[in-house]
């Protein structure tokens, strides 16, 4: 399997599943949790997709019938405080904080979509969530361009909203597609290129702003 055909699911297995992982071992053993982490970055910052593919191995070597995708999605609702560091703004004012919220409450509407897919009426009213939730952050995401300095940087912050809006009519292209020809994967795959997306806003408005 590609790189391309494993996106979004690798570029989330560090953040949703290994960095949780590095925290809880940090409390038994920081120095050894730390050289674990450390060496885990190199490798993925020298070999894009290495995360995937220890997780990927771990789950074959287990015999687990596992589907990553979904995997992945359900976790990213349970993302404690302290993994969420690297997609939180620190900047006080309101919209910033506004940002931080907008920005998890999606994710974690997004995140319940395993287990409130097979239920029609319910995902029906899933869906409704979704929606809302993504005119909220696009709302914010507006509401930010006056404190990001520089030309360079509110192109930038303008590029993500661009893409994120793009990933957002795909997803609801998806869905369409979901209830004609019921393929959950599908669903899973686009809602994970939503959270990704999500977290490329935040990055790249914490890049600009702090």
């Amino acid at each position: 399997m590609t790189m391309g055909e494993r996106e979004p699911t690798s570029s989330l297995v560090l953040p949703v599943i290994l960095r949780p992982i590095f925290t809880q071992l940090e409390r038994r053993d920081v120095v050894a949790a730390q050289s674990l982490r450390s060496a885990i970055l190199k490798s993925e910052q020298n070999n894009p997709g290495f995360c995937y593919d220890l997780v990927a191995s771990i789950v074959r070597r287990a015999d687990l019938n596992v589907n990553l995708n979904e995997a992945v999605l359900r976790l990213q609702g349970n993302i404690t405080e302290a993994d969420l560091n690297e997609y939180r703004l620190t900047r006080t004012e309101e919209p910033f904080q506004e940002l931080n919220r907008k920005s998890v409450a999606l994710k974690v509407i997004l995140s319940r979509i395993p287990d409130e897919i097979n239920d029609r009426k319910t995902f029906l009213e899933t869906i409704k969530e979704i929606a809302s939730a993504i005119k909220k952050l696009l709302d914010v995401v507006n509401e930010i361009g006056s404190f990001i300095p520089g030309v360079t940087g509110k192109q930038a912050v303008e590029q993500r909203k661009k893409e994120f809006v793009k990933y957002s009519k795909k997803f609801s292209t998806t869905l369409k597609e979901y209830f004609k020809e019921g393929q959950p994967n599908a669903v899973f795959i686009s809602a994970l290129f939503l959270i990704r997306q999500t977290n490329q806003i935040m990055l790249t408005v914490k890049s600009k702003c702090e």
